[in-house]
């Protein structure tokens, strides 16, 4: 991962950005209606082609405006990166808070209270890690202690990049530490030992999706819960199933807005708009159909929720303390994550 500092790596990132923008917004070409950018994480790319439709509707039947809604999809971590970097997102929808604060911090884009400007802290959704693995369940993986069986491979995204490699590595972690006494020591030592079985780190939650489902590799992939359902969808249950551990994280992708694109762009009532759309029943009845845990479950069939096992859910910011602290201690520069990859054995 190329450090936010690093001045070679913000040329990198400046002529990125101008590239994406250009791709997506389609450079030098007049608008002659509303359009917003949603930066979005890896797996939302089937949720917000639906979400967005729904809000085009409701804007139209509201405003009588046309409106155009884009979506960039990728690794969380980079797609904050691109961001920070000069792509012109009126909203931000990724994967982990850290991604937002570190667009907050650095870039000043976006205001650091973000949390606080819209329902249930930028949360109009939440999820959790659930396994996918070979149909049969041929390793017998039941639970995150499972994963580090001699014989396991795990295939899971870089966490350096990805908020999937963040959430899973940060459960992985949870999980030894409510385990093994709250042993900080002894979760870091089942975190390298799981890391050390892990054959590719890609980039992001649906590159490490198609590793496993596509490519075949690795027997079990800890992942985003409507990533995992998704996968029936794409490659038929006859050849995965899906085990849900008794325990797992409380996975929290927040959105936000874009302060100082919005107000540059003149974009700022639609995008506001768009994402209270985000908390709306009509949002919120698709977040579930989707795989999502809804804010406002009331709001969602019966039947999309039925899919949504209930699970043991523990918040990593009551293990390890606010997210700046998270961050640091384990995925910059220097943290844990890079002591483990250096171990003996990685």
């Amino acid at each position: 991962m190329i450090p936010f500092n690093d001045r070679t790596g913000r040329r990198a990132r400046a002529v990125l950005a101008t590239c994406l923008l250009a791709a997506t917004l389609g450079a030098g070409q007049a608008r002659a209606q509303t359009e917003l950018l949603n930066v979005s994480y890896d797996p939302t790319r089937e949720l917000y082609k639906e979400l967005n439709a729904a809000f085009v509707e409701d804007w139209k039947a509201k405003t009588g405006e046309t409106i155009t809604v884009r979506v960039s999809h990728g690794g969380s971590g980079s797609q904050a990166r691109t961001v920070i970097d000069g792509v012109p997102a009126d909203v931000v929808t990724l994967g982990i808070p850290s991604d937002i604060d570190a667009i907050a911090r650095i870039s000043k884009k976006i205001p650091e209270d973000w949390r606080a400007k819209l329902p249930n802290a930028g949360l109009p959704y939440v999820s959790t890690v659930v396994f996918l693995v070979r149909k049969g369940n041929p390793k017998g993986i039941k639970d995150w202690g499972d994963l580090v069986k001699p014989d396991v491979a795990v295939i899971t995204p870089n966490p350096k990049t990805s908020a999937g490699g963040r959430w899973n590595f940060l459960a992985a972690w949870g999980y030894a530490y409510e385990r093994d006494g709250k042993s900080a020591e002894k979760a870091n030592a089942f975190v390298g030992q799981l890391y050390k079985q892990v054959p590719v780190l890609d980039t992001g939650a649906r590159g490490s999706t198609v590793t496993f489902a596509q490519r075949g590799l690795g027997d079990v992939l800890p992942t985003w819960e409507n990533e995992a359902y998704l996968v029936f969808e794409e490659f038929g249950r006859d050849k995965f199933d899906v085990v849900v551990p008794p325990t797992s994280i409380y996975a929290e992708p927040p959105v936000a807005l874009v302060d100082a694109n919005v107000d540059k762009k003149g974009t700022r009532k639609a995008a506001e708009a768009y994402l209270q759309f985000l908390y709306s029943d009509r949002a919120q009845a698709l977040f579930a159909k989707h795989r999502y845990r809804p804010s406002r479950p009331e709001a969602a069939r019966k039947e999309d929720l039925a899919f949504l096992p209930e699970v043991k859910l523990f918040k990593i910011e009551d293990l390890q303390g606010s997210w700046d602290d998270i961050q640091k201690r384990n995925f910059d520069s220097g943290g844990l994550f890079d002591q483990l990859s250096k171990a003996p054995g990685r």
